[in-house]
């Protein structure tokens, strides 16, 4: 049975309780009209109906009586044939010209649903919703996009080009090649903007695994269990924007569109093909003049950075691990065993929680609270102070 047919026998079950409340003087026929949803001259012929004809007197005529619109058996049976016999595979719109041209008389949407129900042509996904263009950030620094793209930059070499860049200005701050994008990357892209610009208000990034962790796949980001990348910034008091689409992201896309497009170009033009002489290029040529022609000006006067007036900044933008220190004062650290030399502050570190800072560069040091208590090669050996290299 139809929704529209299951209504109409609730509403005559409804109409005789009513009437039998009417009937021994309980209801006024207001009343009665209020709770069915309609006036009560409507009420009244639906009483003169029900006492003429029962409840089939209240049944809605236009559920059992075919629209003198609709179109013939034959016509519809002749729409289908019509469209497999010589126009399969077209698509509605460019079938629905040719039907009009031929002396069709229907609407395309009547054309569209006949042949759908007939199988015919399928049902297409229902369109997004409707989408504002965003505004620009009013100041500088009040958000940067960061964001990585893949391609052959170069005839048979496939880099991730890094981009960190303004909202409200379009300004690249930096941009450069690196083999594979990750949280290195990233934390060298913020690191430039801090030590040039200072520190900025947000950053909007993709969902990449280096900047959220999502406890379900193609669902929303944690902001409580945080990548290395996001410990980072919510030390630096730095807040993150996940992007949900590619359309979120539509002024990263049509950015690196234009990079795709020129920088190839360029770099074949001076014949560079390794990355560290693309790098160059990038930041004495390619960089300024990309500014020059597509920065914008600010919606307001003024900027957002904030000064950086700390020291050390690699030591917040860097990888952090927790590790117990073992009875011989050594840290484990991916394969490698750190031993921590002696010091005046303490007899040892027996037990104690240490963290050890991973650099870009794949140096590694390790911290018990804010004393440094040791520097170490990427090999995991021992860096010599300046005192021992004295003596």
């Amino acid at each position: 049975m139809r929704r529209t047919e299951i209504l109409q026998e609730i509403r005559k079950m409804r109409f005789e309780e009513l009437y039998s409340g009417w009937q021994a003087g309980k209801l006024s026929q207001e009343e009665a009209a209020s709770v069915l949803g309609v006036c009560s001259r409507t009420f009244r012929r639906q009483i003169c109906r029900y006492e003429e004809e029962g409840l089939e007197g209240l049944s809605d005529k236009r559920l059992t009586q075919a629209s003198h619109r609709r179109a013939p058996v034959d016509e519809v049976m002749k729409l289908g044939d019509r469209y497999c016999r010589s126009y399969r595979g077209w698509n509605v719109k460019h079938f629905y010209s040719w039907y009009v041209r031929d002396g069709g008389k229907r609407s395309y949407t009547w054309v569209k649903n006949t042949l759908q129900r007939q199988g015919e042509v399928p049902k297409l996904k229902k369109k997004g919703v409707h989408r504002r263009k965003r505004e620009r950030s009013p100041l500088p620094g009040m958000m940067l996009h960061q964001d990585g793209s893949s391609h052959e930059w170069v005839p048979g070499k496939k880099w991730d080009l890094i981009v960190t860049m303004d909202d409200a200005t379009n300004e690249h701050y930096n941009v450069f090649f690196v083999d594979e994008e990750g949280t290195a990357s990233s934390f060298q892209g913020v690191q430039d903007v801090i030590l040039k610009k200072g520190l900025f208000s947000t950053i909007y990034t993709d969902r990449g695994s280096h900047y959220w962790f999502t406890p379900k796949e193609g669902g929303k980001v944690s902001k409580t269990q945080l990548t290395q990348f996001g410990r980072a910034l919510q030390q630096l008091g730095i807040v993150m924007i996940p992007a949900y689409s590619p359309e979120a992201r539509g002024r990263s896309e049509r950015m690196f569109r234009t990079h795709q497009d020129r920088l190839v170009k360029e770099l074949a033009l001076h014949n560079i093909t390794t990355m560290e002489a693309a790098n160059r290029y990038i930041k004495k040529v390619y960089l300024p003049a990309y500014n020059k022609e597509f920065k914008q000006k600010s919606l307001e006067e003024g900027t957002a950075f904030v000064p950086w007036v700390g020291a050390h900044i690699e030591d917040i933008l860097c990888e952090q691990h927790e590790r117990t220190v073992t009875p011989d004062n050594c840290v484990s650290f991916e394969g490698m065993t750190l031993q921590i030399p002696p010091d005046k502050y303490r007899c040892h570190y027996v037990r104690a929680r240490v963290k050890i800072h991973h650099y870009r560069d794949g140096s590694l040091a390790i911290f018990h609270g804010p004393r440094k208590l040791a520097d170490y090669d990427a090999k995991g050996q021992l860096k010599k102070t300046k005192k021992e290299k004295a003596a």
